[in-house]
């Protein structure tokens, strides 16, 4: 695997220079998953490294760049219908520049229907083009052509790449990037590549900064975080990275996503019991309780091996609490299949629940599959799933009420004068509170609930510091 270091283009901030009369703003906006939340902070930086400036209004840009997921149909049948709101802004201002980036400008079939029924895009790349966008945008001012890159994958970490984090107090930080799974309904190995570990030294560095500059919430990403650490020189698993880490010192807490169960070791549920930095919650995605279901999906582990790890994880870290992904109506799930996705659901006992029917991805082995259940019969089961979740998450989360809890007040609530916080577990929770705490820590006492949501209370070891 090659190792990349970003450097500061100055030829491309020349070029951008010389074609504008003032300094160009860029509009970013992002789809998807929290990589590209992470890719779109890095395309601002890069942006930004170059001489542009940022907006939120696409009326205000020089620059228009839709940062796109292709986990999905209807996240492309989204991007699709706001590049062609773009039509009009492009024929107002020809000097606009509109893009398409990210996972859909990894599929050759995407880049060849922008290419033919959206003439007014200008810029098409992947997801490993980030480094190389002010040489593309310079390419495409000089020329006065499109620029259209058809989809490549280096085996490439690029290191230093300048980013505009959404955030100042939490942080997205990738230690791995692309697949090696292939589970038949997914596409992203296909459009992230096979997977590449960063060196625990680049991500340790990272993050020191990010403590350093008063980070209190670090998630570490990757599209399997349990495999971490192949192709190392060294060997560095996943839970040696997070003891790694810990050892910085500071008042943070780190989470990560997402987590394989078929990688999820004992040893990783142990060095969470033992790490105090390391949040109690776990986000491990089962996607369906039936055995036959998951050796379609090639999970590659049972539902019994699935619910002795979570057994592990309930003895040694007390209060731990999981949430998870499930797909309804895989291609031939049978009404057997389904119960047994029911009977786990209730067993396992899941705070958060994100719940999808399965969507069909063109070049998957799943999107061959013989489909028999019609819509109608898949969302009937989905809202049979959501019944038996609200049922023990909304119970379990009015059971908290009478605690005092640590949280991250992370935003306005939606009551008029409250703030939201984040738990360890995950959960959420409003209170009466200034928007002057937001980023702080704060001790709230929980009061009760509304559904999944909890209220509270700012604790009285608050109430000499803030005045509510």
């Amino acid at each position: 695997m090659e190792k990349l270091t970003y450097s500061h283009d100055s030829a491309a901030a020349e070029t951008l220079a010389a074609y504008y009369e003032t300094p160009p703003m860029a509009y970013v906006r992002s789809y998807g998953c929290q990589q590209n939340v992470n890719d779109g902070e890095k395309i601002r930086g890069v942006l930004q490294d170059v001489g542009f400036g940022l907006c939120d209004s696409l009326e205000d840009a020089d620059l228009i760049l839709f940062n796109t997921c292709a986990v999905r149909e209807h996240a492309e049948q989204r991007v699709f219908g706001n590049i062609g709101a773009l039509k009009k802004l492009k024929e107002q201002n020809p000097k606009l520049v509109i893009g398409v980036c990210g996972c859909m400008a990894q599929q050759p079939h995407i880049v060849e229907k922008l290419r033919q029924s959206y003439p007014y895009v200008d810029l098409v790349f992947g997801v490993d083009g980030i480094d190389r966008l002010p040489a593309m945008l310079a390419e495409r001012l000089r020329r006065g052509k499109r620029y259209l890159q058809m989809p490549e994958q280096r085996n490439a970490v690029v290191e230093e790449l300048p980013i505009r984090r959404d955030s100042g107090f939490r942080a997205w930080l990738p230690i791995m990037y692309g697949c090696d799974n292939f589970c038949t309904y997914c596409i992203v190995p296909y459009v992230r590549g096979r997977e590449r570990s960063r060196e625990p030294g680049a991500i340790l560095a990272e993050f020191r900064g990010l403590v350093a500059n008063g980070y209190k919430e670090i998630t570490l990403l990757g599209q399997n975080v349990n495999s971490y650490g192949k192709g190392l020189a060294q060997p560095v698993d996943f839970a040696d990275l997070l003891n790694l880490l810990c050892e910085v010192p500071g008042d943070y807490q780190i989470r990560f996503m997402t987590s394989h169960p078929k990688d999820a070791s004992r040893k990783l549920i142990d060095t969470i019991a033992a790490q105090p930095h390391l949040c109690k919650h776990i986000h491990l995605p089962v996607q369906s309780g039936s055995d036959r279901v998951l050796q379609q999906m090639n999970r590659r582990y049972t539902a019994e091996q699935y619910k002795e790890l979570v057994r592990y994880a309930r003895q040694k870290i007390p209060g731990v609490t999981f949430s998870s992904d499930i797909i309804v109506g895989f291609p031939g799930e049978t009404e057997e299949d389904f119960s047994a996705t029911l009977d786990l659901v209730r067993e396992v006992g899941y705070m958060q629940l994100f719940t999808f029917i399965y969507s069909k991805r063109s070049g998957t082995p799943a999107a061959r599959m013989p489909d028999p259940v019609t819509h109608a019969e898949k969302a009937a089961r989905m809202e049979r799933l959501l019944r038996v979740q609200d049922e023990y998450a909304f119970a379990a989360v009015a059971a908290m009420a009478g605690q005092t809890v640590r949280v991250l007040v992370e935003a306005a609530g939606r009551t008029p004068g409250t703030c939201n916080g984040r738990l360890d577990n995950n959960l959420v929770v409003e209170f009466p509170a200034p928007e002057s705490l937001i980023g702080q820590w704060a001790q709230v006492r929980l009061t009760g609930s509304r559904a999944a949501l909890l209220v509270g209370e700012l604790a009285q070891e608050n109430t000499t510091e803030t005045e509510v």
